[in-house]
């Protein structure tokens, strides 16, 4: 009969003795209540309290936790617009109590906080500050979150917009703005090149040109001072300088038919093709400097007598 009530009693100790101990985790904290009154917070590690009597209410953690809200909301011009806002929080060591007691649900007190500042701040800004000011929004919202549930046992480590997403329309117009901007930005820098190749190819024709002039002046004057030597040459065997003149006709005359003979498929027509329509140019040409030279002379005559 004792025997049957030991083990009773054994078993009971053993419950009683294993529901004494309990293990809190690393970075959690575990709330323990006395008869449904606050006793103590308990850290990580292997912690004891008095079996029915003490009871664990709850535990919180106190690693760094992400929120993610969704808030749509319209901008100064109108254009309706999600964001998406991270909010980093943890609970404060020290503040365990206040975090476990005067919030009932943290994260919905959270999110509300967000919408408020977010719906205050965006309806001031147009479609494109948003983008570019989506770091005042996480400020804005920062602050107001810090203020606010530091006093609940909330620390804000960092709020971030991480996604603005306006209607799908918008995006659309948006990116055909984008698109035509780049087209004129692509068709300026094209009509900049075709004026650079067209400046560039109108100077290297006038260079041409130059140069080309330059060469036939060239040409001529080596031609003339080659004549005029032919002619000193002639002058000392006795042959004057008409003869001179016409003899270098004829050479002339024959060196170009001998140069056309050499073309196979040339269609050039040499007119007249006679040495003495050469000589009849030669004659023409030494007329016309002579009438010249008299015209000029004459022209001059009166101007000196004026004077």
């Amino acid at each position: 009969m004792e025997k049957i009530i030991f083990i009773p009693l054994t078993l009971l100790a053993l419950v009683v003795l294993y529901s004494s101990f309990f293990v809190v985790k690393q970075k959690t904290a575990a709330i323990v209540e006395r008869f449904g009154k606050f006793q103590v917070i308990r850290q990580s590690g292997l912690q004891l309290k008095i079996p029915l009597v003490d009871k664990i209410a709850g535990k919180l953690s106190l690693k760094i936790q992400q929120l993610d809200v969704i808030i749509e909301t319209k901008t100064l011009d109108d254009v309706f617009v999600r964001l998406k806002v991270s909010v980093q929080y943890r609970v404060i060591k020290d503040k365990v109590y206040d975090a476990f007691y005067q919030l009932d649900y943290p994260h919905d007190q959270i999110t509300s906080y967000v919408f408020d500042v977010v719906r205050a701040e965006v309806p001031k800004m147009k479609l494109d500050d948003v983008f570019v000011k989506k770091d005042d929004i996480a400020l804005a919202v920062k602050a107001e979150l810090n203020d606010a549930m530091s006093e609940y046992g909330f620390d804000i480590i960092k709020t971030l917009v991480t996604d603005i997403d306006p209607d799908a329309q918008v995006k659309a117009a948006m990116n055909r703005i984008n698109a035509a901007d780049r087209e004129k930005t692509a068709a300026q820098f094209e009509g900049d090149a075709a004026r650079i190749l067209i400046v560039e190819k109108a100077k290297a024709e006038a260079e041409s040109k130059r140069l080309q002039g330059q060469g036939i002046a060239d040409q001529r004057r080596e031609i003339a001072r080659g004549l005029e030597e032919s002619v000193e040459v002639l002058n000392k065997v006795g042959i004057n300088s008409q003869e001179a003149s016409a003899l270098i006709v004829v050479t002339q005359h024959y060196d170009t038919l001998q140069s056309i003979g050499q073309q196979t498929n040339s269609n050039l027509i040499l007119l007249p093709n006679s040495p003495q329509a050469g000589s009849q140019m030669l004659n023409d040409m030494v007329a016309s400097f002579t009438a010249s030279n008299q015209i000029g002379e004459a022209m001059k005559n009166p101007r000196k007598k004026a004077e």
